[in-house]
């Protein structure tokens, strides 16, 4: 049996860590008064010290421990949080995951300028603190008891850690306690039996004391005593949520009581009995292992359609039953599997908050970043591979789309430009959609580009969508110079490959002076889909029953009358079809009674006549080969029960075939 690495164990924890410290430093940059996040960000800076040193990345505790102290000043009243600090440590946060990431690289040079930013940020803060430090700070004497749980560097706590954090505060002297230790054949090495005592001189109050243990006051035994350094007696204080027990006159020790987190803290009206609600478990899972098991969940659908085509053929009825029973199984398990791959689209949502963040300093603009729709699920590997594109159109809109503040008043705007990142759900794709109210897409300089490109001849005739769809080939900017954010034409070639590599469309919408709209069309998953198997000729393909509307029979007489037109009278409307026998060129006459499949991608349909419509069918997606990742008709393969395979129709091209062979046909009429 195998173990983790707990160095990447660690790595692990320390990237969730990270991303919770940004997202908590940019809630803060909106609402610098709000405490709660203050305190967030130092919790998350503290444990990622303390994690830090516990794995031997002295580098990184050392460096985070400044940000920590910063943060606390700010948790304590003694400095404001400021948008000069809360930049401090979003860079400072990039140098920590350098840390992570390659702890022994040279890193020394460009902690000491981070460090320099963060102190120019707390010193620039402070006010009205000067004759505090002037007149010198009031020492209290602390005589601190506690104990740890015995498994508790089993379960990763080291108390070396926190006897340091304790020597931070001031002057110490420790004394540990090993009364308690067990003759040697009865001691295991990871159990912990020393207690310590430690007298603390310190001008920190007794909260900062407390905050040494904030992480494990739920388990351990804790017993703090205060007193003026020259006074004769000692007052008694308990880290406690409860009141103090009482005790003899003379006693001068605390008694040691356990201590209770206050957030946790059970009201004394709750029954002694009531048993508290179990938390929810997770168990971290690699990547790797979800795209095996979903390689293996496929080969199972495929081994499932051939057991279901030999029992239809078959006269055995225990033989059908099985089939029924490991058809219905089969589609739970995926059903399940499909679910463990799913994930929010706020994890990649909450990447752009920073960028936009970083965007607006470098800009000079004042942008504000809106997201809705951030519980959408999607594919794992969707998401993935939908960051690099979004982040071009991020950067565009702020570049391109948004005007600078001075002209956005001058045009009756908002000094802030706004940027909508939504996501919902249609169907079998997911729209994500990029909005900004800028200055929108100057349709004059795109067609002058183009046509100065030999992209299109001068004067031709185009849709808006049609013109729009230019931005995407590779090479083309409409911008006057070259900047670090944009002008060289690629990053918009980048998104329309990627989109085009997951089976999406791209929609774009713009209206001068008031912004621009880009939507993606993206498939929910990319593994297994219900697909709509018919017959064209002798070949069989699968429709993703997603963008299936409905099916209506197409007679020999109705097909000889819309002979030239290729058109469908369906509920008052007319809907284009194509004759896909005509398109794959089968050279077979067609069935008596053909049918035809009305699918749709948003507001566009477009018929596809068929032979035969054979049924539902779970289709396992395979990539088509490198040799026909140009045949646009088609987005992948699957595999049939009986070994032949069937290729799967690419819904949005078709769509917009049928749209193009629709204007042609109006345009001629």
């Amino acid at each position: 049996m195998s173990f983790p690495d707990p160095i990447e164990v660690f790595r692990t924890e320390a990237a969730e860590l990270l991303e919770q410290i940004e997202a908590g430093l940019l809630d803060l940059n909106v609402n610098l008064g709000d405490k709660d996040q203050v305190d967030a960000v130092f919790r998350g800076l503290h444990t990622l010290k303390g994690s830090g040193a516990m794995f031997g990345f002295e580098a990184l505790a050392a460096f985070t421990h400044h940000c920590e102290t910063a943060f606390d000043r700010v948790r304590k009243g003694e400095v404001p949080a400021t948008q000069a600090l809360v930049t401090a440590v979003l860079d400072a946060k990039d140098h920590m995951r350098a840390l992570v990431e390659t702890p022994n690289g040279d890193h020394e040079a460009r902690g000491e300028h981070l460090l320099a930013s963060l102190r120019q940020a707390v010193d620039g803060s402070e006010t009205g603190h000067a004759s505090t430090t002037a007149a010198g700070p009031a020492l209290t004497l602390y005589k601190i008891r506690f104990s740890l749980p015995q498994n508790a560097m089993a379960n990763g706590t080291n108390p070396l850690p926190l006897l340091d954090e304790l020597r931070d505060l001031g002057e110490c002297r420790i004394t540990a306690d090993r009364s308690a230790i067990p003759a040697l054949d009865q001691l295991f090495p990871t159990d912990l039996h020393i207690s310590w005592t430690v007298e603390l001189l310190s001008a920190q109050p007794r909260s900062a004391i407390e905050d040494v243990f904030i992480f494990v006051m739920d388990e351990m035994e804790l017993a703090i005593e205060t007193q003026e350094p020259d006074a004769p007696a000692s007052t008694p204080a308990v880290a406690s949520a409860a009141p103090a027990p009482q005790a003899a006159p003379e006693a001068s020790v605390a008694e040691p009581v356990r201590a209770v987190v206050p957030a946790i803290a059970v009201p004394a009206s709750t029954p002694a009995d009531a048993k508290p609600s179990k938390a929810a478990e997770n168990v971290r899972v690699p990547a790797e292992k979800l795209d095996e098991l979903m390689d293996r969940v496929g080969e199972l659908v495929i081994a499932q359609s051939r057991l279901s085509q030999l029992a239809g053929g078959s006269g055995d009825l225990q033989l059908r039953a099985v089939s029924e029973d490991v058809e219905r199984l089969s589609g739970e398990l995926r059903d399940t599997m499909m679910v463990l791959r799913m994930v929010p689209v706020t994890h990649l949502f909450s990447r752009f908050r920073r960028l936009v963040h970083d965007l607006a300093h470098e800009t000079g603009k004042t942008i504000e970043l809106i997201t809705e729709g951030e519980t959408t699920e999607v594919d794992k590997s969707v998401i993935e591979r939908l960051a690099d594109p979004l982040v071009h159109l991020v950067r565009n809109s702020c570049d391109h789309g948004l005007e600078p503040p001075e002209e956005r008043l001058a045009a009756g705007k908002d000094k802030a430009g706004h940027i909508l990142l939504s996501a919902r759900q249609q169907g079998g794709e997911v729209i994500i959609t990029i909005k900004d109210d800028g200055r929108g897409i100057n349709k004059d300089r795109v067609r002058a580009k183009a046509e100065a490109s030999g992209l299109i001849p001068a004067n031709a005739s185009l849709s808006d969508q049609d013109l729009y769809q230019l931005i995407f080939q590779p090479g083309f900017s409409t911008a006057q110079t070259v900047t670090n954010l944009s002008g060289r034409g690629v990053g918009m070639d980048v998104v329309k490959r990627t989109i085009d590599a997951l089976r999406g469309t791209i929609n774009v919408v713009s209206h001068p002076g008031q912004g621009s709209e880009i939507s993606l069309a993206i498939p929910l998953t990319l593994a297994i889909i219900d697909g709509l198997l018919v017959r064209v000729g002798s070949g069989r393909y699968v429709i993703p029953l997603s963008a299936v509307e409905e099916c209506l029979e197409l007679s020999i007489e109705e097909d000889m009358r819309s002979r030239g037109r290729s058109f469908i009278s369906l509920r008052d409307s007319l809907v284009p079809f194509i004759r896909l026998r005509d398109l794959f060129r089968t050279g077979t006459k067609p069935d008596p009674f053909q049918k035809v499949v009305v699918i749709s991608t948003g507001s566009e349909r477009v018929g596809l006549v068929v032979d035969q419509i054979i049924g539902d069918h779970q289709t396992v997606i395979k990539a088509m080969s490198k040799l026909h990742h140009d045949v646009a008709t088609f987005s992948g393969a699957t595999i049939l029960g009986d070994g032949d395979v069937a290729l799967i129709l690419d819904v949005g091209h078709l769509v917009s075939e049928g749209q193009q062979q629709e204007a042609h046909l109006r345009a001629a009429g």
